[in-house]
């Protein structure tokens, strides 16, 4: 790498280019930035309309900007390559551009490398010298679930790997930077606030355990629902606790901040003492008790293999082929206890645990089973024919149609497959077409059926469009 000591090192900007002279840079050249205020940071440049207006703004990232207005001078950083500079040991100071007599400069010193564990604050925005010699900037964006960070200079979160700058210095403080500061030093308030919480006796005269709270509230559901039990309650999420908030314990919900995966405590509102909280625990927990009775849960008995039977009887009545083979290469379902209560479980093929499918009755459970067969029906069953019917364009609640085609299946029968986007993201769905639509007699009642399962106003094409398309009656066999 280098032989220069950055702990010693200036860089010296002599060049600047005034704005007021309306000499600004080139097209999305990035520059170092002397602001009306006194301050530096940098971006690149943007200007409003056409040519070289001085009018525009330079860009600092997605949403963080700093008009031409704002800016006394600018020094492109774009034009350097120190790397071979840099390579003698000797060199402390580095001119950039010429220094010449009645020349404002402006010198950046105190630089620090990653590679030593030395990091910018968060949204702090940096002067970088990059591995390669080049000269760049951006605002320090530390990563939320791992070591390292990037620091971001452009729009889409264009960023600077950390892997590729040799040292960095910090630009004067903005806006951005200072509201993160404000944020940290607020939590380090909270933090020392929430050291020795108050306890407001009315609110937690049954102490600081939530679970006693549960517990009442469990006696109370237990007049209307004899099988209430903990873990009923507690599958209603999020759960409530206890949490230190501004100093003072409160019930609450505890979430976390996707920016650094902090506790954020969201408190409960509806009351004040701790018998009020007991009965909105009640109210809370009311439903997922209610629908949770065994009774009807479980009410062909506890023989997995029972629910399972009925599923597939049901989807053998429409997918003709089905074929106990098929199944059980996707999900595998069982009843076991967890906490202390049955549950309907599942695990999909590659997962090593089963987990707790939440329904609240039997047939909800086979119903949820029998679109898992259907699929892996569906799946199963080659397909040996295609037609796409043709379709301008058409909108659909924002996305665009943009695939719609039928499939001949090995076995004789037909599905469908539909897929709209938009310039970002689309999704695809399939929808098997049922012998039903085609006992009908004639082309124009089989698409009445049809359009039952895949209505036009959910997915583009209606009788409308379809009726006229005689290459799609005769492919259906019409």
């Amino acid at each position: 790498m280098f032989n220069v000591n950055y702990k010693e090192l200036t860089l010296s900007f002599n060049e600047f280019h005034d704005v007021s002279a309306k000499d600004m840079p080139q097209y999305g050249e990035y520059c170092l930035l002397e602001l009306k205020t006194g301050a530096y940071t940098a971006g690149g440049w943007y200007p409003s309309g056409e040519g070289r207006s001085a009018a525009g703004h330079f860009l600092r990232g997605t949403a963080d900007t700093v008009d031409s207005e704002e800016v006394a001078r600018w020094h492109s950083l774009d034009r350097y390559d120190l790397s071979e500079i840099l390579k003698d040991e000797e060199i402390n100071w580095i001119n950039l551009g010429p220094e010449e007599e009645g020349n404002r400069n402006v010198q950046f010193d105190g630089f620090k490398s990653l590679a030593d564990g030395k990091k910018p604050k968060e949204e702090q925005f940096c002067l970088l010298i990059m591995k390669d010699g080049s000269l760049a900037a951006g605002r320090w964006n530390k990563w939320r679930r791992q070591a390292g960070g990037t620091f971001i200079y452009s729009s889409a979160l264009a960023s600077h790997s950390s892997e590729k700058v040799w040292a960095w210095t910090p630009l004067s403080s903005d806006d951005i930077f200072a509201a993160e500061v404000e944020r940290e030093n607020e939590k380090k308030r909270e933090k020392k606030l929430n050291k020795n919480p108050s306890t407001d006796p009315e609110l937690f005269k049954y102490g600081t355990d939530i679970n006693v709270y549960y517990e009442k509230a469990l006696e109370k559901l237990r007049e209307e629902f004899y099988w209430a039990t903990l873990p009923m309650m507690k599958k209603e999420k999020p759960l409530w606790q206890i949490a230190p908030l501004h100093g003072k314990l409160v019930f609450g919900q505890i979430s976390k901040n996707y920016y650094d995966d902090s506790d954020v405590v969201t408190p409960w509102t509806e009351g004040t003492t701790a018998d009020e909280f007991i009965d909105f625990l009640v109210r809370y927990t009311h439903d997922k008790v209610e629908h949770s009775n065994p009774e009807e849960k479980f009410k062909f008995g506890t023989d997995i293999n029972v629910y399972l039977e009925k599923a597939f009887n049901n989807v053998k009545k429409d997918y003709r082929w089905l074929d106990r083979k098929m199944l059980g290469k996707t999900w595998q379902y069982d009843i076991r206890k967890v906490d202390g209560d049955l549950e309907f479980v599942r695990k999909c093929w590659n997962e090593r645990e089963f987990s707790v499918y939440d329904v609240e009755s039997a047939e909800r459970f086979i119903e949820s089973v029998e679109y898992d067969y259907q699929s892996e029906a569906l799946q199963a069953n080659k397909t040996v024919a295609t037609y796409a019917p043709s379709f301008g364009h058409i909108s659909l609640h924002g996305w665009n149609l943009e695939r719609y085609v039928f499939h001949k299946l090995k076995s004789g029968d037909y599905k469908v497959s539909v897929t709209a986007g938009d310039r970002v993201t689309g999704g695809s769905r399939e929808f098997f077409i049922t012998p039903y639509c085609f006992e009908a007699k004639t082309y124009e009642e089989f698409l009445d059926r049809y359009l039952e399962i895949v209505p036009d106003y959910s997915f583009g094409l209606g009788k409308k469009e379809l009726l006229p398309d005689k290459d799609l009656q005769e492919f259906l066999g019409y």
